[in-house]
């Protein structure tokens, strides 16, 4: 990547001999002792993001050893001969949030280059995908982003096979890793956040998934149970209560969990509008927030800021994915046949809904 308004590359004088491994955002992260997407937030200053100024101060520290340098002078034009296209194509767009968010965090990443990103939905149509393909390729793009909004594991269609340029793959990946992905670090979350309610004294602790068929729900749970195995806290299946992501479905497993007989003191809402309904069948039942039930969510949806008490939460890390994509068209190697799966780390945010148990 050339040197622009917030763009890093190699400044020491060994980095710029040929053929020495440009230092990347995962080695400032190794060197600073924290996630690649925390080093992701920070260089790129993304907002909304709260960060120490420890941590922050950490990665800036480590990215000047390293010669892995922001730009000093910020919002720089760039010349327009290094403008690059990059085709960006979803299933959906308008489901979630998340693809919105993975597309703002490309774009920012890409203006910092002076290049421009083109945006479409496929609406999971295999022509209408290749026909934006073929109208991507015909205008020039210099890579293909292709996302899906869950993650899941892709079969590409064939318009997608055999391109002459990169093909990213955003929160989705191949049977046989043939291109470059990235997706959310779910079990790793899911384990976290379970963690954070047993570092605040609880064991009783339940969860509410997604539908299980979703790798989300599959991986979020995953990360649940190994939390319990490390604290030596016996796995109960009563209090893993299957929902559908909704308010609604939320509401409902509240109240079987209240029903039991040795009722929960904690539970891990895989996603933010299920606390919602967690949190109005707590209040309907008469239990204070987090005195009587400490609640934790997943997503880290703009709600989680506004509900009373504030809901502590994961974000799912898609600007950090967005970007990482525009980190990659700088290093990507044609041919190289397997590429690894990158799982970015989803980082927990503490708010108000957890305090330790009664008693």
């Amino acid at each position: 990547m050339s040197g622009s308004a917030n763009t890093f590359e190699a400044q020491t004088g060994r980095g710029k001999r040929a053929g020495r491994r440009r230092v990347t955002m995962t080695d400032v992260a190794r060197e600073a002792g924290c996630s690649q997407a925390t080093v992701s937030f920070v260089l790129n200053h993304s907002p909304g993001i709260k960060l120490s100024a420890e941590t922050r101060q950490r990665v800036f520290e480590a990215a000047r050893r390293l010669g892995y340098m922001v730009s000093p002078v910020q919002g720089a034009p760039v010349a327009a001969a290094r403008a690059r296209r990059i085709g960006f194509i979803a299933d959906q767009l308008a489901t979630s949030p998340e693809a919105m968010v993975a597309i703002e965090g490309l774009m920012q990443a890409a203006r910092a280059n002076g290049d421009i990103v083109l945006v479409s939905q496929a609406q999971n149509d295999e022509e209408m995908e290749a026909e934006l393909v073929r109208a991507f390729v015909e205008q020039g793009v210099s890579a293909l982003v292709y996302m899906t909004i869950f993650t899941r594991e892709v079969e590409l269609s064939k318009s997608l096979i055999g391109l002459e340029i990169p093909v990213f793959l955003l929160n989705c990946y191949t049977p046989g890793q043939i291109h470059p992905a990235v997706v959310p670090s779910e079990i790793a979350g899911g384990q976290r956040s379970t963690r954070h309610l047993i570092e605040n004294g609880h064991r009783r602790i339940a969860t509410i998934t997604g539908e299980i068929w979703m790798e989300a729900a599959q991986d979020r749970l995953k990360g649940y149970r190994r939390a319990l195995a490390t604290a030596d806290i016996p796995f109960d299946p009563a209090l893993v209560v299957e929902g559908d992501w909704s308010p609604s479905s939320g509401y409902e497993a509240t109240r079987k969990l209240l029903a039991l007989a040795d009722p929960p003191t904690a539970i891990f809402c895989q996603n933010d509008r299920s606390a919602i309904g967690c949190y109005e069948a707590l209040k309907e039942e008469g239990y204070a927030i987090p005195a009587d039930m400490a609640v934790v969510g997943y997503d880290d949806e703009e709600i989680s800021r506004h509900l009373h008490p504030r809901l502590t939460t994961s974000i799912l890390p898609h600007r950090a994915m967005g970007q990482w994509v525009v980190e990659q068209m700088g290093e990507f190697v044609p041919g190289q046949g397997r590429y690894p799966l990158v799982k970015l780390e989803c980082p927990l945010v503490e708010r108000d809904s957890v305090a330790r148990p009664r008693g």
